[in-house]
């Protein structure tokens, strides 16, 4: 129910945007539902949009071919935007992965848009590994053979007539993108070729040829343009409206835009095809229905039905809204393409065109039960005692099947899908349901005691499956529970800080950790937590032991690390473990709940990173630190044992800010923070004093004016592609080696330039006043070196220091020369 309401939300935010009241009250009497499942009976066609990244489909063209035309539309997803930014949270990584995962399974209930990846687990090597300018550095890092074997499996397996890659091959575009277009291209010919990938034709695939690729252009390039800006009655809304309307769902992102409804052309260039035709139109040389598969197929008898089929689709769409007369249609319908995939099976055909034929047959069996569902009124309701289980667990699932229409529905039955070893009942006969008429079954489900835990990419473990029989043709459909069902550890296993820095230079006396367990057991549970410490390290104390008598419920346990006087410089790992009933717990379970999204979860090993390294800080330095939501910096400072205060919206509209020596903006803080600019000139005022100032990053399309935010003139670089160095190891120059940003309080040498991640930096500025000084240069190969990683000019008594460098890439992946540059720059502030 929440993401319905959410996708609500998604249309009505475009409300004040559409045409006239008339045509929204038809709106308003649509049965989209139904109009959802009827319409692609129109055309057998299938469409394949390839891109990089969640949010990478061409949602407007994509929902006028899916929600418009009827085809059966997907975008094939490389990676799951593990490496992007999260604007509503500060999950970074495989979390951020999951959460872009589901929000293109949201988006897709509202364009019609089902979204597929090529990576298939968390930390697969089709990863999303940040920003690239090339696409032969993308495919080496994802490995070119996995890639494109997923690639030409999916192709064989989802069979699309017309594949469109998302981006074209050029210098412009990211690496990412470009290579999806080098091996969606080259799989035109491959994917048809039976010697390119041949274990899979032994695994049951066919060769399949890909009718026509295009590429997505400009008007002067197009060979064909498409009018896309058209109102639909039955949606309320155009078809981009419909398209942004799907990119509401992509919060994570920031996406989706208000549009008014008005022409729109989307223009294509074919680049590869395997038709003769002379007409331009998109679909030209394609069969679009049955009808004109009737004129391909050179059997008679499969000719005729085919062209009958049509009509019967055909009718079964002019009967909408009808549901009750769409019905019988329907179950008929379906009936006649299992008696055509049964003879075609059979059929003297040339195997290519029985393959592809056989492919649209069996969409069109899909689809039809689809519209049988829905046109029965058979409202279906699960419920599960817990949708998190844990192994050995028994729980309850309760089916209630409701007939909502105005006629009897015969020979129901109820089961349950779970994996093989499972246990529950069978399949339950529910017989017949007379209008009005409800009933509920009860499945008892006991969960196998070796389980595996929840995968975020794997399949439902529970679903639920409904079967009806009317007019002598049965019906089966799968249905999803509203929610995640996941199977967890009984006891997750929390530890924070989950870096730990230890200053040789000063190596602490103690080290506060906590460690959050949380119960996932249905009932009460005793657990003893500990910590595995590095040989030399103790813990006061050594075992604490705490208890639990509820699901969900969690405590807290403090321990006080305590190092031995010198710790070597180098990584180390402390392992945070429940001891309960003769089972060892060290998984952290992180929940990733937002109300737009299915549950989810990301479990990994309950350890804290720790790294050991000289990371000098003046004694009396302070330092109050804007936290945007988007980075961790304030916590990894802190940790380290800085003095860092987070500001809060009062603080920094009515505290007293000159009693820091240095205010730290985290990255985009004035997307996240709302309250920086208005109090902007507080902030400048505060510099204006003697105070030092440490802006990191924003975007160019995130609130930022280059001559009124900060104190001169500095305008972020665009198009951002073209402004950025993606080679974590670019060579770093200083080009001021004697200034105090890199002798004060740490000597920066070429060493705290290493073992970077990611990227160097950015959004780079691309013009800034010449008050402003710059002190490092940096290029990717073969470009111009970027000047304005750093910059910082005086103003007034103090200094205002700007820097796009990813930091808190570093400072997350304790990367120990991300520390000392960071902790150089913001302990300029004790130098004012």
């Amino acid at each position: 129910m929440k993401k319905f309401l959410y996708v609500v939300m998604s249309i009505l935010l475009l409300a004040s945007l559409f045409p006239p009241i008339g045509l929204a009250q038809e709106q308003s009497e649509a049965d989209v539902e139904l109009w959802n499942a009827v319409k692609p009976l129109d055309t057998t066609v299938t469409f394949l949009n390839t891109g990089a990244h969640p949010d990478d489909e061409r949602s407007d063209f994509l929902a006028y071919l899916s929600r418009g035309l009827g085809i059966k539309t997907a975008s094939l997803i490389a990676n799951r935007g593990e490496g992007g930014q999260n604007a509503i949270g500060n999950e970074l990584g495989n979390a951020l992965g999951i959460i872009r995962s589901n929000e293109m399974i949201e988006a897709a209930k509202v364009n019609g848009v089902k979204a597929y990846h090529l990576s298939e687990t968390t930390s697969d090597a089709i990863y999303d590994f940040g920003f690239s300018k090339s696409p032969d550095e993308t495919l080496q890092k994802w490995g070119e053979e996995v890639t494109y074997e997923r690639l030409i499996e999916f192709i064989r397996t989802y069979q699309p007539d017309i594949v469109m890659p998302s981006f074209l091959n050029v210098d412009s575009q990211h690496g990412h993108h470009r290579a999806i277009n080098v091996l969606s291209l080259k799989a035109f010919d491959d994917a048809a070729d039976p010697t390119v990938f041949p274990e899979q034709m032994k695994n049951g695939l066919e060769p399949w040829q890909i009718k026509k690729v295009y590429l997505p252009v400009s008007a002067k390039d197009a060979t064909t343009s498409i009018e896309i800006g058209d109102y639909d009655p039955i949606y309320g809304m155009s078809y981009p409206q419909l398209g942004e309307a799907s990119r509401y769902l992509h919060k994570s992102q920031g996406m989706g835009s208000d549009i008014p409804v008005e022409p729109r052309q989307t223009h294509l260039q074919l680049v590869e095809s395997a038709v003769e035709t002379e007409s331009s139109d998109l679909f030209a040389g394609i069969p679009y229905d049955f009808h004109d598969w009737a004129d391909v197929i050179p059997a008679e008898n499969i000719s005729e039905q085919l062209d009958t089929l049509q009509n019967n689709l055909d009718e079964i769409i002019e009967l909408y809204p009808d549901r009750a007369s769409i019905l019988p249609e329907s179950q008929k319908a379906l009936g006649a393409v299992q008696k055509l995939i049964s003879i075609t099976n059979s059929a003297d055909l040339n195997e290519g065109v029985k393959n592809d034929l056989l492919h649209k047959l069996e969409l069109k069996e899909e689809q039809l039960q689809q519209v049988s569902l829905v046109s029965s009124n058979l409202a279906v309701d699960i419920e599960i005692g817990s949708y998190v289980l844990t192994q050995g667990e028994q729980t309850q699932v309760e089916v209630t099947v409701t007939n909502e229409g105005q006629q009897k529905i015969h020979h129901i039955e109820a089961a349950l899908l779970t994996p093989e070893n499972w246990k529950h009942e069978g399949t339950t006969k529910l017989m017949h349901l007379k209008p009005g008429e409800s009933k509920t079954v009860t499945f008892n489900v006991t969960v196998p005691s070796d389980a595996e835990y929840f995968k975020p990419y794997d399949h439902a473990v529970i679903q639920a499956q409904l079967t009806f029989k009317e007019y002598g043709v049965e019906t089966t459909s799968v249905l999803d529970l509203d929610n995640t069902v996941s199977v967890l550890p009984e006891l997750s296993v929390t530890p924070d800080p989950v870096n730990i820095t230890v200053n040789t230079a000063n190596v602490q006396d103690k080290i506060p950790v906590n460690v959050k367990v949380k119960n996932y057991a249905n009932g009460a549970k005793t657990a003893k937590v500990s910590l595995n410490l590095p040989e030399g390290w103790t813990s006061e104390p050594a075992v604490t032991e705490v208890g639990f008598t509820d699901r969900f419920e969690e405590k807290v346990v403090s321990f006080t690390l305590i190092p031995p006087v010198t710790v070597a410089e180098g990584n180390f790992t402390i392992e945070a473990i429940a001891d309960a009933e003769g089972q060892s717990f060290n998984t952290t379970v992180q929940e990733i709940k937002y109300e737009h999204i299915n549950d989810s979860y990301f479990l990994y090993p309950s350890t804290i990173n720790g790294i050991a390294f000289e990371l000098l800080k003046p004694d009396n330095l302070k330092v109050g630190y804007i936290d945007s939501g988007f980075d961790t910096i304030a916590d990894s400072l802190l940790n380290a044992g800085f003095d860092i205060t987070k500001l809060s919206p009062e603080d920094l509209a009515n505290g007293d800010l000159s009693q820091y020596d240095t205010i730290v903006t985290g990255i985009r803080a004035t997307l996240g923070r709302e309250d920086l600019l208005a109090n902007n000139e507080r902030l400048k005022e505060y510099v204006n004093n003697g105070g030092h100032l440490v802006m990191q990053y924003v975007t160019a399309a995130d609130p930022w004016d280059a001559d009124l935010t900060p104190p001169y003139h500095l305008e972020i670089g665009t198009p951002s592609i073209r402004w950025r160095v993606t080679d974590e190891n670019a060579k770093v120059t200083v080009t001021q080696p004697e200034h105090d940003l890199f002798n004060f309080p740490n000597k920066i040498t070429d060493k705290d330039w290493e073992n970077w991640v990611q990227e160097r930096g950015l959004y780079f500025p691309m013009k800034w006043d010449e008050k402003y000084e710059t002190f490092v240069s940096m290029a990717d190969p073969n470009e111009a070196p970027f000047t304005s990683g750093i910059l910082m000019a005086e103003y007034g008594e103090g200094t205002y220091l700007y820097t796009n460098l990813v930091f808190y890439r570093q400072i997350g992946a304790q990367v120990p020369g991300g520390y000392r540059i960071f902790a150089n720059l913001i302990s300029y502030g004790a130098k004012n």
